[in-house]
């Protein structure tokens, strides 16, 4: 190999390392920055005031925004589990049923709300709520995230359905074992890690929603982005990038955990 044939190589892996260190410049250092603000003594975001824990404190005292993270996290627990077991549902009928007369229409409502706007989905639930006379609260806010998150689940779960061989299913029916029991023995043990991945999608986009929130909630029932966005309409409070800080370290946590059991089941297998 020539010298400028060496030269243009060296020069091409430099320039795709600096692209890649842009992008990740790009998408993390607006998370880095919040979290070291999260710490910084003085009340001006921009002001930098020395290193300090007092947020975190005055955080405990916070009333309504620890209720409001209790209700974040309350919804999006409940409403992935919802979702997932839905989703699995779901994708059973979708991979499993084969052609039933009403497939397509089944596939098309489960579907629906990955190409929908999120303010016409909330518009919609809204509608139906008060046309059935339903007050908003707690159970409504439920039934809209599980509505904007089971298709993610179905989606994710259904891939996995369809790469697990169904002739492995068929010998353990020709064994004896029923379908729901080749299914749970057989097939349920494949997905798990596809429904693992599910749930933690489903809580994730729960415990970040804005817009259904807005529309399917009401009094007593402020999520956590609905008070932050409320908040920071009058300034960013040092206790926002804390409580912020603190449900990042919470899903960096879940991730770890997560990549720690799919690699020790890589190892295993």
């Amino acid at each position: 190999m020539s010298a400028a044939a060496t030269t243009t190589s060296a020069a091409a892996a430099w320039a795709r390392r600096a692209v890649l260190l842009a992008g990740f410049v790009f998408l993390y250092a607006p998370i880095v920055i919040l979290a070291v603000m999260s710490f910084n003594a003085s009340r001006l975001v921009s002001v930098w005031g020395g290193f300090s824990i007092k947020w975190y404190a005055a955080l405990l005292e916070n009333v309504q925004l620890l209720q409001s993270a209790k209700i974040s996290l309350a919804a999006a627990f409940v409403s992935a589990t919802l979702a997932t077991l839905l989703g699995l549902l779901a994708a059973i009928a979708l991979a499993r049923f084969g052609a039933f007369r009403t497939r397509m229409l089944f596939f098309g409502a489960v579907h629906a709300p990955l190409v929908l706007p999120e303010v016409v989905l909330g518009l919609a639930l809204l509608t139906c709520f008060v046309a059935l006379g339903v007050g908003r609260g707690f159970a409504t806010l439920v039934i809209g995230h599980v509505t904007l998150t089971m298709c993610f689940t179905t989606v994710a779960i259904l891939a996995a359905l369809r790469d697990c061989d169904p002739a492995l299913e068929e010998a353990a029916m020709d064994l004896g074992a029923t379908p729901a029991e080749a299914f749970l023995r057989i097939a349920l043990p494949q997905v798990a890690p596809a429904i693992a991945s599910a749930f933690l999608l489903a809580f994730t986009l729960s415990l970040d929603d804005l817009v259904i929130a807005s529309f399917a909630t009401g009094p007593g029932a402020t999520t956590l982005p609905m008070r932050i966005y409320s908040q920071v309409r009058l300034g960013v409070s040092p206790q926002i990038n804390a409580i912020s800080t603190l449900l990042l370290a919470l899903v960096a946590l879940a991730l770890g955990l997560a990549a720690l059991i799919a690699h020790g089941r890589a190892r295993r297998a």
